[in-house]
């Protein structure tokens, strides 16, 4: 089975940066449609950015959050700058074992993380 284990979270202020990782087990990262998502107190889970050939990120945040894989530590990084606080959330990792990406959106994916609490003030 894939296991996925994010780390890197945080208190920052804001305008900071914080680099969130997701540890792969049970497979490869780059074998599959993989995903982070958040979710603030209160509201419903938000989809951010996903991977397979390709990244797409949600305009909301396209031009401060970065995806990338590294093969070497199989891991499906998020590095994010210029945070707001409006960005404070738990942040996801998912993933679509063996299967290319759907639409961005949390029903897509059927893998997911414990999560990793993001603070900004």
């Amino acid at each position: 089975d894939v296991q996925l284990v994010e780390s890197g979270g945080g208190s920052v202020y804001a305008g900071g940066s914080l680099r969130l990782s997701c540890a792969v087990s049970g497979a490869s990262v780059t074998s599959m449609c993989m995903g982070w998502f958040r979710q603030a107190s209160g509201k419903d889970r938000e989809a951010l950015a996903q991977i397979f050939r390709s990244p797409l990120r949600a305009q909301s945040v396209k031009d401060r959050f970065t995806l990338s894989r590294d093969s070497a530590k199989n891991t499906l990084d998020l590095q994010m700058d210029s945070l707001k606080p409006e960005d404070s959330a738990i942040y996801y990792c998912a993933a679509r074992p063996g299967r290319s990406c759907g639409a961005l959106a949390p029903g897509s994916f059927d893998t997911w993380g414990q999560g990793t609490q993001v603070t900004v003030s």
